[in-house]
């Protein structure tokens, strides 16, 4: 098994290191022409994720795979690394961070002793500072998408304690924010009013992770379930010969209901 995955992954190379020498358009791309397109391909893992599509979810990993080698290939050219480098320095930082699995002998040969998968994570927090982080926040991508960050923050600062009690505390402040919301709209203070929305947002992250809920997933499967039913209101609407700008709310919303009693039984 291990030999036929190392044969495709330097078959992988070989026709990466082919296409890049004889095909114009491989032959063209930098890193930066490759960079949104990686982005969208990592877009349309998270889609597939969603929707439990493993063909989709196998050929998307390929896809990605192929941009890792790409983005390698490169480098390589310009001297900067190779793809065997990239491939040492992830084994040895897996390791390194996991010494509740691997022996160092800097310990004696013994590994770290960890009780739950919360031990690891700040364990892996700590190893990280060691290794020269300024910041336990360090590391976190300024371009992640808001809700996402909002996630990887929460997670980070739990590592050294900064963290609710228990998920009915949590509550307690999503209200908190909720109160404070109002308080600016009726104000009318359209800055103070964002800041406070964007608060609320934060907590109610903060209440889905307490939730063991993945917020950013959470909210694409709505996305997902208001296209469904816009689309089929939008075709119910056509088969009664009508368009939806020509009819009343009323009415959009008597089969935007019967559409959901539909997929709701």
């Amino acid at each position: 098994m291990a030999n036929k995955i190392a044969d495709e992954f330097v078959r992988l190379v070989g026709i990466m290191d082919e296409l890049r020498e004889k095909c114009p358009w491989d032959r063209k791309q930098t890193i930066e022409s490759l960079r949104h397109m990686t982005i969208e391909e990592t877009y349309e893992l998270a889609d597939a994720i969603t929707d439990k599509d493993w063909q989709g979810i196998r050929e998307e990993l390929g896809d990605l795979l192929l941009h890792i080698v790409f983005y390698s290939r490169i480098a390589k050219e310009q001297a900067h690394f190779t793809l065997e480098q990239v491939i040492e320095g992830i084994s040895k930082k897996l390791i390194a961070r996991h010494p509740h699995v691997y022996s160092d002998p800097a310990r004696g040969g013994d590994v770290v002793k960890v009780n739950d998968e919360d031990d690891v994570k700040r364990n892996w927090e700590n190893l990280k500072l060691k290794e020269g982080k300024k910041s336990i926040l360090s590391g976190v991508p300024v371009s992640l998408p808001a809700t996402v960050k909002a996630i990887r923050l929460q997670e980070r600062a739990k590592q050294v304690g900064f963290e609710w009690e228990n998920k009915e505390l949590v509550w307690e402040k999503v209200e908190e924010e909720i109160n404070e919301l109002h308080q600016a709209v009726e104000a009318n203070e359209k800055d103070k009013i964002e800041n406070e929305f964007g608060d609320l947002v934060f907590s109610l992250i903060n209440y889905a992770r307490f939730l063991q809920i993945d917020a950013e997933n959470a909210l694409e499967r709505t996305n997902k379930k208001f296209i469904d039913r816009f689309t089929k209101m939008e075709t119910e609407a056509l088969k009664q010969s009508r368009k939806l700008d020509e009819m009343t709310l009323g009415e959009m919303d008597t089969i935007w209901n019967t559409i959901k009693r539909q997929h709701n039984p």
